[in-house]
């Protein structure tokens, strides 16, 4: 293992959570718009009625600007991992690889192939033809995030993988246990669910925007009643999985919720409460200004009123035995290499499933070198290491929390668009109007931090309890890696300004079709006629 360079790690950290967090402001409404397309196309095959063709394809131009700048910031994520994580890929790539390439291979070309026939086809292709490519479309973008969430599943809870001392890697025991890890499936459906949420309020916010300027009216009203039936359901469904993902991470990840919860004692049940307001102080160990609900934590996270949750201070002497024994087993494992004795090989089995914890507390060891701790370090560095287990507790707490909070706004928004379109009174409610169409950018933010959350929450490990993130990357300069950091914010803050200014573009102009027409369609459309039916 070469040294650790804090400073390389930090800003390969900082440089791929920059990119990542570009790249999902795209893939969320990707994921939903499409199946929203879908929607609007199945009205128009099954009615005939060539509005819904219409909306079809204005919605499909603002999908088809995202997609395309969506894929290009994507690209450059792949490349990172071999650039700027390179232990992470060559102890992690037999097992990450596979679900990538299968996602390239199956979904991306799939995408790729049906895009094209989708915004090209329309008078190359019967009407369910088309419709049956719409929906391959938005298949495969799904498809393409479950493969992808396949492989950043097996990062918060390994499953069928198996560490083999002979290569220091990880190596695939079992495809099937890959494919069907709970946590892949329960974050995949949720981050399609989210995706729908955000491309429910994106569609619901234009039309919003259209009916404040009286423009496209009857085309705005159908959308956004299509939208909002799409977003109450998306919003029930989105966080009734994120309960679940709760669930999971109580579970298997109990550092990721104590953080989440601002949990530093171990509660105390029934009575322990949900916070809804506090200013966590990661050095101190406790929070400020605590404001919340009394008998909530405990059902939310056990599903019972009886089970103590462990909080930080309980988790980091938790840890204590579990740092002694993966010293030991980093230490056999360094002499096995060296040597290949047999002893060494028994030593190193008897502690495997504590390792990871070895490899953190190496970046204290003299030299980082495991093999040069002695018994008057040993506990100082025991006690560093145990400090290190437990995520940044502010960021992953208030990370979770707007997350929340957002979801729980978007479920109000989504139930009274809903009812308002349904008795036709959306354009009495210019206020409700505003609101709706200021609040588009708010689901993008919500994915954001729900990534921050489980990213954050995740940490110190790239492979929860097995790699840690400060031996995972590449041994660049502090030079290369500022150079790069500001390559990529410049290369991507270009995309950002031309996905905005070419959807503002289209979407103030509105559908073709009644580009030329609004004025007239102003003076004849009345309110019950137009949309009722």
């Amino acid at each position: 293992m070469d040294g650790i360079h804090l400073l390389v790690v930090n800003l390969s950290r900082f440089q791929f959570a920059l990119t990542a967090l570009y790249h999902f402001m795209f893939v969320p409404l990707t994921l939903g718009l499409t199946f929203i397309l879908a929607a609007m196309e199945t009205a128009y095959v099954i009615t005939g009625k060539e509005i819904y063709k219409e909306m079809t394809q204005f919605w499909g131009k603002l999908f088809g600007v995202n997609f395309a700048i969506g894929v290009a910031t994507g690209l450059t994520m792949e490349f990172e991992f071999g650039t700027n994580w390179s232990m992470y890929s060559r102890f992690f790539g037999d097992i990450f690889g596979t679900p990538l390439a299968i996602e390239g291979l199956m979904a991306f070309f799939m995408e790729s192939t049906f895009i094209g026939l989708m915004f090209f086809g329309w008078d190359r292709l019967s009407r369910g033809a088309h419709l049956a490519i719409t929906y391959l479309v938005a298949l495969g973008s799904n498809i393409s995030a479950l493969w992808i969430l396949v492989a950043n599943a097996c990062m918060n809870m390994p499953a069928g993988a198996h560490f083999d001392p002979e290569t220091m890697r990880l190596t695939s025991t079992s495809f099937v246990a890959l494919v069907f890890n709970p946590d892949a499936q329960a974050k995949a459906v949720h981050t399609s669910v989210a995706g729908f949420v955000t491309a429910s309020m994106f569609v619901m916010g234009i039309s919003a925007f259209y009916l404040l300027r009286k423009q496209h009216r009857e085309f705005a009203a159908r959308s956004f009643r299509m939208a909002a039936l799409f977003g109450i359901i998306s919003t029930i469904a989105v966080i009734t999985l994120g309960d679940v993902l709760g669930r999971l991470d109580y579970m298997h990840q109990p550092t990721k919720v104590a953080a989440m919860e601002g949990l530093w004692e171990t509660s105390k049940p029934p009575y322990e409460p949900w916070i809804l307001f506090g200013i966590p102080d990661d050095k101190k160990q406790t929070n400020y200004l605590e404001v919340g609900i009394p008998f909530v934590l405990t059902p939310l996270l056990t599903h019972d009123f009886t089970t103590p949750i462990p909080g930080v201070k309980e988790l980091k002497n938790q840890a204590v035995p579990r740092i002694e024994s993966g010293i030991k087993a980093v230490a056999a494992l360094k002499r096995y290499g060296e040597g290949h004795r047999q002893v060494d090989l028994d030593i190193f089995k008897a502690h495997q499933k504590d390792m990871g914890y070895g490899f953190l507390a190496s970046q204290y060891a003299p030299d980082q070198d495991i093999a040069k701790i002695t018994s008057e370090y040993k506990s100082t560095i025991i006690e560093k290491t145990k400090n290190d287990i437990v995520p940044n507790v502010f960021v992953t707490f208030w990370a979770f929390r707007i997350m929340v909070f957002l979801a729980i706004y978007f479920f109000v928004i989504f139930a009274m668009g809903s009812y308002v379109s349904l008795k036709r009174q959306i354009e009495k409610n210019r206020l409700f109007l505003k609101i709706i169409t200021w609040s588009i950018p708010l689901p993008f933010i919500a994915s954001e931090f729900g990534w921050i959350t489980a990213e954050v929450g995740r940490q110190p490990w790239s492979v929860y309890e097995i790699l840690p993130t400060v031996v995972s990357s590449s041994t660049h300069s502090a030079g290369y890696m500022v150079f790069s950091l500001i390559g990529f914010l410049l290369f991507y803050s270009v995309f950002i300004v031309v996905e905005f200014y070419l959807m503002f573009k289209f979407a103030r102009l509105g559908p073709v079709k009644y580009q030329d027409k609004d004025s007239l369609s102003k003076k004849v459309f009345t309110y019950q006629e137009g949309w009722g039916d």
